[in-house]
């Protein structure tokens, strides 16, 4: 094999061209790069990087093909202090890796430090970790794919959100080998249950290569969620069928994509560009940290041999600096163009907008990401919040951003659990959270609308517990949300009490209708439409076993049929799902696209919304041809509704979910305690 060329600086990472490969990565503050090449006996041979352009070091290597196991070594100033921490004896995972090989182990050699040393991280640490370190290999493009996008319009979308693993571990349905896997969600009986069921658009937890933390792997635990990013170009072996074949991972990704598509739904995955696998200053040296500290990081202004930690995960990839918007730009379209993933949904997403430090709506990555054209097409989700400096941002995203709604969260939780909240603050989530998002040219489809997510609670362990039990984490029980708005009805947890039992199911049955009848996205937690638990545990992130999976054999199949059931007439009325903001004012007809109603059938008044004594609630809207008028009790009795003029057909009672509209309703409706009812009206001719 010859020795390397200059080769061109762009594109970064190992690509395939002219009978060789050219490699470029990106090092504002090195002094040298080398090469590090691995054959198949694991003996390492250097090449000095002989080209650089600016920041950019490269070189070609003739003969060279796809399968080549290489890595990085890189040479500068050690200077913590100064933030610069270049160790050429640590091996350095290239960030564009496509796949890797290998298998991570902690130990103190992954460090550039010497681990117990006097000076700390300060040290310098002389040892190889050659032999231990992950390792990137050469590979091949994917083939394009024949299978078409669905492009679901936003106003149709319905989100649900799901761990590959988990979602099919126990699934008896899915071929044992599949279970758990890429090609388990891919499996026939997967999709036709979600077909089934009727959303539209998967969101997927963490696909990209992901670590465990270290203290995980002292307790035996593992990152499981996999919020915990060192390769954002590879999938995660762990979710693979062939997970020690790198090559057979990214097609088995592919399909799993592919087979979604042609059954209609979408793929969203969530990614976590705000920090590394890294960790803080003392954590290791593994890919950015040893390229290039302080220009991949934020390092804090007043200790320049700290990290900004903003994320709570050590350290804050530093998204003012133009090669990192590229990195994770790169990796956007990677994603989109090699696998057909159709959006993504991206984790603390504040810290995206940081541009140098307060939250700009115009922030570079934003302005770069909004007029890219392989993109165009994709779903951009934001977590709208970070823990750095004025890090809540929510209803401030620019553009084509959708936003986790956790106002939306909090409030149908306290509305219809603890009657803690007023009418007008319930009001204001199921119509989109206007105060939020009605500005600009932004649409109600922005506020994605949730009542659970990967994490805190299930729906089911929301209405059995009023306090986490996170045990199990191994750290005393002190992680996780403490603010839940959660009941358990006057039993913690599992109860074999009836009317406890009737109650909770009430209200999952009326916080499951309220989410998918509320103007904007609604997402669904996997497994809460069948009542899966997590027993308690708000914070399951590091638990890989029963605790996360789903439970097929457990299945409230009762449960399952009314959501489908409401995703159905989700489906049928436009009403329930209009993206564009109605108003109030009355239209020429006479007549008001939205009217908010008191018990008695009268409008609310100020002082109505006002009264923090009474908390149920009515809002009748339409599309001009069939009205609809939702009737909100959250009582722990039941209250008589006086009903609009007209002839009301019962759609949904969720006290009585096999209750049918078959006579119509004229002047009054019960509805129980701790329910909700949906009636229909067809405009007179």
């Amino acid at each position: 094999m010859a020795l390397l060329h200059p080769g061109l600086p762009h594109p970064l990472g190992a690509t395939l061209r002219d009978g060789g490969v050219n490699f470029a990565v990106v090092s504002e503050h090195a002094q040298r790069i080398d090469l590090a090449l691995f054959d198949d006996a694991g003996a390492e041979r250097r090449l000095r990087l002989p080209g650089r352009s600016g920041d950019v070091w490269h070189g070609f290597l003739p003969g060279a093909g796809a399968g080549l196991v290489y890595g990085l070594r890189a040479s500068g100033p050690y200077e913590p202090r100064r933030g610069h921490r270049f160790n050429p004896n640590k091996l350095l995972l290239d960030p564009y890796a496509r796949e890797i090989v290998g298998r991570f182990q902690w130990g103190d050699l992954q460090h550039g430090y010497q681990v117990g040393h006097p000076d700390g991280h300060l040290s310098f640490d002389a040892r190889d970790n050659g032999a231990l370190a992950l390792k990137a290999r050469v590979a091949a493009p994917l083939a394009a794919s024949g299978v078409p996008a669905p492009q679901v319009p936003l106003a149709d979308t319905v989100l649900y959100e799901l761990h590959v693993k988990g979602f099919s571990r126990l699934n008896p349905e899915v071929p044992a080998a599949l279970r758990g896997t890429y090609a388990g969600l891919a499996d026939p009986a997967a999709i036709a249950y979600l077909r089934a069921l009727g959303v539209t658009t998967l969101s997927l937890q963490p696909l990209q290569y992901a670590l465990s933390e270290q203290r995980l792997a002292r307790l035996g635990l593992s990152n499981y969620w996999g919020y915990n990013t060192i390769g954002f170009f590879c999938p995660d072996p762990r979710l693979s069928s062939t997970p020690l074949d790198p090559s057979a991972t990214r097609r088995e990704l592919r399909a799993m994509v592919e087979a979604l598509h042609a059954a209609g739904l979408e793929v969203l995955l969530d990614v976590v560009f705000n920090h590394t696998a890294e960790g803080d200053q003392t954590g290791p040296t593994l890919s950015l940290r040893g390229l290039d500290n302080a220009l991949y990081y934020r390092i804090a202004g007043d200790d320049r041999g700290s990290h900004e930690n903003w994320t709570g995960c050590g350290n804050t990839l530093n998204l003012a600096q133009p090669r990192v918007v590229q990195l994770v730009l790169d990796a956007l379209r990677y994603w989109t163009s090699e696998f057909g993933v159709d959006g993504f949904r991206f984790d603390l997403g504040t810290v995206l907008g940081r541009a140098p430090l307060a939250f700009d709506p115009h922030a570079p990555f934003f302005v770069a990401l909004l007029q890219d054209p392989v993109l165009a097409r994709a779903k951009l989700i934001a977590e709208p919040w970070d823990l750095g400096p004025d890090g809540y941002q929510l209803g401030r995203f620019p553009g084509r951003f959708l936003e986790w709604n956790d106002r939306f969260r909090d409030t149908v939780r306290r509305y219809w659990l603890l009657r803690s909240v007023g009418r007008g603050e319930f009001a204001r989530r199921i119509a989109a959270s206007n105060d939020r998002f009605h500005h600009g040219l932004r649409t109600p489809s922005a506020s994605v609308n949730y009542i659970t997510a990967h994490d805190g609670f299930t729906l089911a362990d929301l209405v059995s517990y009023r306090h986490k039990h996170n045990h199990a984490n191994g750290e005393g029980n002190r992680d996780g949300h403490h603010a839940n708005f959660s009941a358990n009805f006057g039993v913690e947890g599992p109860t074999g009490d009836a009317a406890v039992c009737e109650q909770r199911a009430r209200a999952r049955r009326a916080l499951l209708a309220t989410l998918l009848f509320a103007q904007g996205t609604p997402m669904l937690l996997a497994g809460d439409e069948i009542g899966r638990t997590q027993r308690g545990n708000n914070n399951a992130y590091c638990q890989d076993n029963e605790i996360s999976w789903i439970d097929w054999a457990r299945a409230d199949r009762a449960l399952l049929a009314f959501v489908r059931r409401l995703l159905a007439l989700r489906r049928q009325y436009p009403a329930l799902r209009v993206d564009r903001w109605l108003s109030e004012a009355r239209q020429g007809d006479g007549g008001r696209e939205v009217e908010w109603l008191r018990s008695d059938g009268q409008p609310m008044t100020v002082a109505d919304w006002h009264d923090e004594r009474r908390h149920c609630l009515a809002v009748t809207g339409g599309d001009g041809s069939v009205r609809l008028l939702g009737l909100f009790n959250p009582e722990p009795t039941a209250v008589d509704f006086t009903l609009p003029p007209g002839a009301w057909r019962l759609e949904v009672d969720s006290a009585d979910p096999a209750r049918t509209g078959a006579a119509p309703l004229l002047d009054r409706a019960r509805v129980q305690a701790i329910s909700l009812v949906l009636l229909s009206s067809v405009a007179a001719s």
